[in-house]
C-alpha cells in the first residue's frame, strides 16, 4: 500500500481494519462532542443535556446527514459549540414565564429555539437550489473560504493548549504516538495514529494513577466515579422540546454562523478529499441534512450538531476518505448512547490526551485553509484580495467573544466565525475586480474539489 495514497475505498482493508478506523473516528469526536453537554450543564445547574442522548442524536444527525448527501460526504456531525452562549443566556433568562422556572424546565425552551436555527438551514438551501450554487459560489470564492477554513482551525487553538496544559506529560505523550505512528508507522499503523495516541496514552494514564502521580493541579488524572455508578444498559433520557419566542430569538440567531462553518467545513473537506461535494451532491443537500439533523436532535432535547472541523483533521492525517468509516464511527456513537457505562470510561479520557490529540487535529484544518489558497492560486498582489483575507483573519481571530447585541431586551451574540463569515462575503460582493467563476478555472476548482463537469 502506498503510503502517501488515499484510501476511497475501506473494504480493501477489511472489515476488522474498518471498524478500528470507525473507532479511531469517533474517539477523534468523542471529546468535543461530549464535551458540550458538560459545559451546559453547567450552565443549567447539573440539570441540562445528557451525554446519552447528545452521543445517541451524534450518530443518528450523522446518519441522516449522509442519506441525506447520498452517502458521498465523509462528514462526522458532532455537538455545535457555538449555540454554547446561547444555552448560557436562556440559563440566566428571569423574566415572563421563565421568572418562576428551575434549570431544568428552561432547557427545552432553549432546545426549541434549536431546532427553529436548524430549519434556517433550509432557507439557506432553497435559495441555493433556486439561484444555482454557481451564482452562490461567486461570493464564496477560494480568498474567502480558504481564510475562514484558516480561522476555524486557529480558534480552536487555545480549547488545544487549555486541554493540554491540565497535564502537559500525557499530551505530549499522545501527540508524540501520532507524530512516531503517522510520520513512521507501516501499513495499517500508519493510518491509525490518533487511536493509538489515545490508547496509548490512556494506558500511561492508568499507570501514572497506579503510582500516586497526580496533574499539576493535585488533581486525580482519572476519575472513575461516574463509571462505577452508571449502569451497564440504559435509555437516553430524551426530553420533548418546547417553544417560546424569547428562547428563539436567542437560538436561532446563532443558525447564521454555524451556516457559514458548514460551508467552510465542506470546502475543508472538499479540498481535502479532491472530490466535488459542493456540487455532488450539492451544498443544498449538505444544508439541508446538517439542518435537519439539528432540529431532530433538539427537538428531543439534545444539542445542535455540526460539521466537525476535527473530522476534516482526521480525514487528512489518516488519508481514509471512505464515508463508510464515518458511518461506522456513527453507529458506535449511536450503541455508545446506550450504554451509560462505557459512555463514562470514555468520557474518563483526561482532557490532557484531548489537548494532544488536538494539537495535530486543528493545526491541520488551518493547514488545509492555507492549502486551500495556494492551490487555487489566489493573487494576494491584488489589494482586493489581500484586505479581503486581512479582515477575515482579523474578525475571526480578534472576537474571541464575538458581538453581542439586543433583541427584544435580549442578548445574542454573534461569533467571530459568522462574523469573520459576513464580512468575506459582504467585501468579496462590494469591492470591484472579483472575476472568480469557477465553470472558467477548472484546474483551481479541481483542486478545491468544485471541478467543472
Amino acid at each position: 500500500m502506498n503510503g502517501n495514497a488515499p484510501i476511497k475505498d475501506a473494504r480493501s482493508l477489511g472489515i476488522p481494519k474498518m471498524l478500528l478506523l470507525g473507532l479511531q473516528h469517533m474517539f477523534a469526536m468523542f471529546g468535543a462532542t461530549i464535551l458540550v453537554p458538560i459545559l451546559v450543564n453547567g450552565y443549567f445547574n447539573g440539570e441540562g443535556l445528557s451525554i446519552q442522548v447528545t452521543l445517541f442524536f451524534a450518530g443518528i444527525g450523522t446518519l441522516f446527514f449522509h442519506l441525506c448527501s447520498r452517502l458521498k460526504v465523509p462528514a462526522f456531525l458532532g455537538s455545535s459549540f457555538a449555540f454554547l452562549g446561547g444555552f448560557a443566556t436562556v440559563a440566566k433568562l428571569d423574566t415572563g414565564i421563565f421568572a418562576d422556572m428551575s434549570y431544568g424546565e428552561k432547557l427545552p425552551y432553549a432546545c426549541g429555539g434549536i431546532v427553529v436555527a436548524g430549519l434556517l438551514y433550509l432557507v439557506l438551501a432553497l435559495i441555493i437550489k433556486l439561484v444555482g450554487v454557481k451564482r452562490v459560489m461567486r461570493f464564496l470564492p477560494p480568498v474567502v473560504t480558504g481564510p475562514i477554513i484558516i480561522c476555524i482551525g486557529l480558534s480552536l487553538a487555545p480549547s488545544a493548549v487549555s486541554n493540554a496544559s491540565t497535564n502537559w506529560i500525557l499530551a505530549l505523550i499522545a501527540l508524540a504516538v501520532i507524530v512516531i505512528f503517522n510520520i513512521w508507522g507501516k501499513g495499517m499503523w500508519k493510518i491509525i495514529p490518533i487511536l493509538m495516541g489515545v490508547v496509548i496514552a490512556y494506558i500511561a494514564a492508568c499507570i501514572f494513577q497506579a503510582l500516586g502521580i497526580t496533574n499539576p493541579d493535585g488533581s486525580a488524572i482519572l476519575n472513575f466515579s461516574g463509571v462505577a455508578s452508571a449502569p451497564l444498559f440504559g435509555v437516553p433520557d430524551f426530553q420533548i422540546c418546547k417553544f417560546d419566542l424569547t428562547a428563539i430569538l436567542v437560538m436561532a440567531p446563532i443558525a447564521l454562523a454555524t451556516m457559514m462553518e458548514h460551508i467552510g467545513d465542506i470546502s475543508a473537506i472538499s479540498a481535502t478529499v479532491g472530490s466535488d461535494f459542493i456540487k455532488d451532491p450539492g451544498l443544498h443537500r449538505t444544508l439541508i441534512g446538517d439542518g435537519l439533523a439539528t432540529s431532530l436532535s433538539a427537538f428531543f432535547g439534545g444539542p445542535a450538531n455540526t460539521t466537525y472541523g476535527e473530522n476534516t483533521g482526521v480525514l487528512e492525517l489518516s488519508k481514509v476518505h471512505d464515508p463508510v468509516v464515518i458511518r461506522i464511527a456513527a453507529c458506535f456513537a449511536v450503541v455508545l448512547g446506550f450504554i451509560p457505562k462505557m459512555a463514562e470510561i470514555i468520557g474518563s479520557l483526561p482532557s490532557s490526551i484531548i489537548g494532544g490529540i488536538s494539537f495535530v487535529l486543528y493545526g491541520m484544518i488551518s493547514a488545509i485553509g492555507v492549502r486551500n489558497v495556494v492551490e487555487n492560486h489566489v493573487d494576494f498582489k491584488k489589494s482586493r484580495n489581500l484586505l479581503i483575507a486581512a479582515m477575515i483573519l482579523v474578525c475571526g481571530l480578534g472576537f474571541s467573544d464575538g458581538i453581542t447585541f439586543n433583541i427584544a431586551g435580549t442578548d445574542i451574540t454573534l461569533t467571530g466565525l459568522a462574523l469573520a463569515a459576513i464580512v468575506g462575503i459582504v467585501l468579496n460582493a462590494v469591492f470591484p475586480g472579483n472575476d472568480y467563476v469557477f465553470d472558467r478555472e477548472s484546474e483551481s476548482d479541481k483542486d478545491k474539489g468544485i471541478e467543472r463537469k
